[in-house]
């Protein structure tokens, strides 16, 4: 069973619309970063203020910074995998090492359109920056620079807040106020909650994002009421509660996503979900999606079916559309836990503290 055509994977380049998109679904990234710090202020004192009277939680956790670098220096290397492929550019001992990437171009001319085609990358981007140091024989070393590794990490505490954020509002968690402490560490004030590890079991959990073929040997019906083919499973639709026969095993997870932001169709604004793939996920897609043409694909969140599209041509861009007949507010929380599923290695907690009345939060 798919969901109607209109709920299909479509090949857009949709990096260009970003801006417009978050302007658009999310007020809050639209912000410069001064209106920004001015809203947790404003909301920081009268969760403060609250506190004071109410007594309630604290909560620190801090974000892994260790495997941002990683995630960084890998997504790098896949970039400049696809840049000497796509460029026919004759390379040979490209590999990670020592948090940079080391790949030895013969021809100088090699070396300029790689330098160049990273460049272009990263033109407006800073978080994408990248240093390229010429050695002996042709060998060169590539690495984030350390101003490039500052605004990955900021981007990355940002998206742990926005992740925070709406999963204490999908768990009715109210008043509350989530803001940076420091550069990788991340606090919560929570008035009046006085058991805060039922605030960090929320996080405990991670958000399991996969990608599954769909098993057309028999109809679902029948695999829930009987017995499911070996290698698949059956699972619940997100709003219809239809249910879909999937292979248990993942073509794609959460770790090959490297972002997600609802948006709107562009014919009938509706509310859709956007999500991108690193190189790796890109590669993998593509393949996916060239041997599947025709087929559905069943986009999964833990163990509930959120799209079910049908694949209508190769996607190579690494970027893709859902939609599901989600509100504004569910694309919203659908995006949050794609990008919750994708963020590199996991929050770490800290400090989980009650704050009794009168006391300083």
């Amino acid at each position: 069973m798919t969901t109607p055509l209109r709920n299909r994977i479509t090949p857009r380049v949709v990096l260009a619309l970003t801006s417009a998109i978050m302007a658009i679904a999310l007020p809050r990234a639209a912000l410069a970063d001064s209106q920004l710090d001015k809203m947790r202020a404003r909301i920081t004192a009268f969760v403060g203020d609250k506190m004071q009277t109410q007594g309630g939680s604290r909560i620190i956790y801090k974000v892994d910074s260790d495997g941002l670098r990683d995630s960084v220096v890998t997504d790098l290397r896949d970039d400049v995998y696809k840049i000497l492929h796509d460029g026919h550019i004759a390379y040979s001992g490209l590999a990670i090492r020592d948090g940079g990437v080391d790949v030895k171009i013969a021809d100088p001319k090699g070396r300029d359109q790689l330098a160049r085609k990273l460049a272009a990358a990263a033109e407006g981007l800073p978080s994408h920056a990248t240093s390229l140091t010429d050695g002996s024989d042709g060998a060169a070393r590539l690495a984030p620079t350390d101003a490039a590794a500052a605004a990955r990490l900021h981007d990355l505490v940002e998206n742990s807040i926005a992740m925070i954020e709406q999963r204490l509002k999908d768990a009715d968690v109210k008043l509350v106020s989530v803001g940076p402490d420091g550069t990788d560490r991340i606090r919560i004030f929570l008035p009046g909650v006085t058991d805060p590890e039922r605030i960090t079991a929320i996080f405990a959990r991670r958000v399991k994002v996969s990608l599954r073929q769909v098993d057309d040997s028999m109809p679902p019906e029948q695999a829930l009421s009987g017995t499911p083919p070996e290698g698949s499973e059956v699972l619940l639709g997100f709003k219809d509660k239809k249910p879909y026969l999937v292979a248990k095993e993942s073509a794609l997870d959460g770790e090959d996503i490297s972002d997600a932001a609802p948006s709107f169709a562009p014919g009938t604004k509706d509310p859709v979900v956007s999500f991108h793939f690193n190189g790796r996920g890109t590669r993998r897609f593509a393949h996916l999606t060239e041997a599947n043409i025709g087929k559905p694909i069943a986009i999964a969140l833990d163990d509930t079916v959120i799209s079910d599209p049908v694949i209508r041509e190769p996607i190579t861009g690494g970027s893709v559309q859902i939609s599901g007949n989600f509100t504004l507010e569910e694309a919203n929380s659908v995006a949050m836990q794609l990008r919750a599923g994708s963020l590199p290695g996991h929050l770490a907690l800290v400090e989980q503290q009650v704050v009794q009345p009168g006391a300083k939060p």
